[in-house]
């Protein structure tokens, strides 16, 4: 099998939280973005759910990370972690 080479490449990338880490190489990461809405003009919150490679299960929920866009690896997973931002606090 073939690594998935996250340095080269200018693939798209985003930060969030991970809030799961359940599955074997896999974790979910939270993004958060603020938009404004259409008609109103209130700035609001919006979010999604990326499903991201993670070779070494090094993620924990609660973390930050920063994930880049790769090609597709399964079928739901076409992003990769780049890199841990801030481990969260373990009780």
């Amino acid at each position: 099998m073939t690594e998935i080479n996250v340095e080269q490449g200018k693939g798209r990338t985003a930060s969030g939280k991970v809030v799961s880490n359940r599955m074997d190489k896999s974790i979910v990461v939270l993004v958060e973005r603020r938009v404004k809405h259409p008609v109103y003009g209130k700035i609001v919150k919006r979010s999604t759910r990326i499903a991201a490679h993670d070779a070494d299960n090094e993620c924990l929920p609660g973390d930050e990370v920063t994930i880049r866009e790769v090609r597709p690896i399964s079928r739901t997973k076409s992003w990769a972690l780049v890199s841990i931002d801030k481990r969260a606090t373990r009780v």
